[in-house]
């Protein structure tokens, strides 16, 4: 299913060419999908007027902004609701001199590094995927591979131009307990209209890449420790001989007088192939995959120092198979992104045992350390471990060993990312996030009669019914 299915033609620019359309929303992963009003505002005025058309349609459940559908769970659906498409938000300026980006919300990463790389900028913190909007980095506070030395996106926005409740447009910044809640706030605080970013200078669109095969877990957690790049992440093989064998790679940026000749390479990556709609989702089973990891394990060096690779190329390897969550086939997939404080190690290996137990595989594993929180209530990260396991939806038993995985997070200090979440219950919720009160005291104050909602946030309790 595509993230957006279309029951009725969509308006076009703004909200006075015609009513919104009905359609049906995914989330990135799939899952149970969610019936709305969709519209696409392309400029502050067309939000501030579909605010205005919410007020006079008591039968909507309430707003949602969507950037690019990128979040896995059912963060930006709303059943029932008025979702709000910002992708046509777009526009950005470089402020060379103060070395930041004032950007709309519906700008996507790609677009800005496209654009920034080649002037000698980047933007210091990026997913793994390009496609994520600047109002989808805000709302979900993402990080990257090097979060111990760079902390979240949020930490490199200067402002938020926010549109509340009651339609003023407001421009927030770090002191504002506004600005804290609406960093990782899940789109709960209002519409992001545009953000100031501050920029990292570079001076050439590769890196630096060292890479390391390991045989287990520690193994993993000792090499993610080495010195080297601060852009760090561990592939990990759990459905091999050795659970937990894996690759380690750190990178740099590689400075322009560092780059070999006849380097060639460029600041993002395009899709290269699409999986089709009609991908045979037997084809992605335990032991497909486990040859396939194989196969990536062995042709990995076992220690290679300096490989030179463009950013998109290593930042965004997935990005290079369009609408690849077809591979799950129909039910999708669930992404069960968890971090752990140091110290915690045990509880890694713990989760992983739950899920080898139930019998649920995970075809795709990803391991990487995370440096202190930041001052965000709803942020995830936190000082330790975290682990992101992409697991078949229709796998037996897959939700009660979940359940069982977030007793164990909860009982380590840890938390499960609410951008990825498709299954998390309020009573986890509570015990993972302690200053969810905080938050909530924030948001209720922004927004007393609860315009801002979403599916995740109904079935979380982030928001009342």
């Amino acid at each position: 299913m595509p993230p957006v299915e279309l029951l009725a033609p969509v308006s076009g620019p703004g909200v006075a060419a015609s009513p919104p359309a009905l359609g049906r929303l995914h989330g990135w992963g799939g899952g149970p999908p969610a019936t709305g009003w969709l519209l696409r505002p392309d400029r502050a005025a067309a939000v501030r007027a579909a605010l205005e058309m919410f007020r006079t349609r008591a039968i909507w459940t309430g707003v949602l902004a969507r950037g690019m559908g990128r979040s896995y769970g059912d963060a930006a659906q709303l059943g029932g609701g008025l979702v709000l498409e910002t992708a046509l938000l777009k526009g950005y300026e470089l402020d060379e001199r103060e070395g930041t980006v004032t950007a709309g919300a519906g700008v996507t990463i790609g677009e800005l590094l496209g654009g920034l790389v080649p002037a000698g900028w980047m933007v210091p913190v990026v997913p793994g995927t390009q496609h994520v909007s600047i109002g989808g980095a805000i709302a979900g506070d993402i990080h990257g591979k090097n979060h111990g030395s760079a902390g979240t996106f949020g930490a490199h926005v200067a402002e938020i131009g926010l549109l509340s409740a009651a339609g003023e447009e407001l421009a927030l910044a770090p002191g504002d307990p506004r600005f804290a809640a609406t960093l990782g706030g899940m789109g709960l605080t209002g519409v992001i209209l545009w953000a100031r970013i501050r920029l990292r200078a570079v001076s050439s669109p590769f890196l630096a890449v060292d890479t390391d095969r390991v045989d287990d877990l520690d193994g993993a957690l000792a090499a993610l420790r080495a010195p080297g790049g601060p852009h760090r992440v561990a592939w990990l093989d759990l459905l091999g001989p050795r659970p937990g064998r894996g690759i380690v790679t750190r990178a740099e940026h590689l400075p322009g007088a560092d780059v070999p000749a006849g380097a060639r390479g460029a600041a993002t990556v395009a899709a290269r192939a699409t999986v089709p709609p009609w991908w045979p989702s037997t084809l992605l089973v335990p032991r497909a995959v486990a040859a396939f990891n194989e196969f990536r394990f062995r042709r990995a060096p076992r220690r290679e120092r300096g490989r030179v690779e463009p950013i998109g190329r290593h930042m965004f390897p997935l990005d290079a198979l369009a609408a690849w969550p077809r591979l799950y086939g129909r039910s999708g997939f669930v992404q069960y992104q968890l971090v752990v404080p140091y110290g915690a190690e045990s509880m890694l290996n713990a989760v992983i045992d739950q899920l080898r137990r139930a019998s649920v595989p995970a075809y795709l594993t990803v391991l990487k350390d995370f440096g202190p929180a930041n001052d965000a209530p709803l942020s995830f990260p936190l000082a330790g471990w975290t682990v992101a396991f992409d697991l078949p939806r229709a796998a037996p038993g897959i939700a009660p060993a979940l359940d069982r995985c977030d007793a164990l997070v909860a009982q380590a200090g840890g938390r499960v990312y609410l951008s990825k979440d498709a299954r998390m219950r309020p009573d986890a919720l509570r015990a993972m996030y302690p200053r969810l009160e905080e938050w909530r005291a924030v948001r209720d104050r922004a927004d007393p009669d609860g315009v801002w909602r979403s599916d995740l946030a109904l079935r979380t309790g982030l928001v009342p019914p």
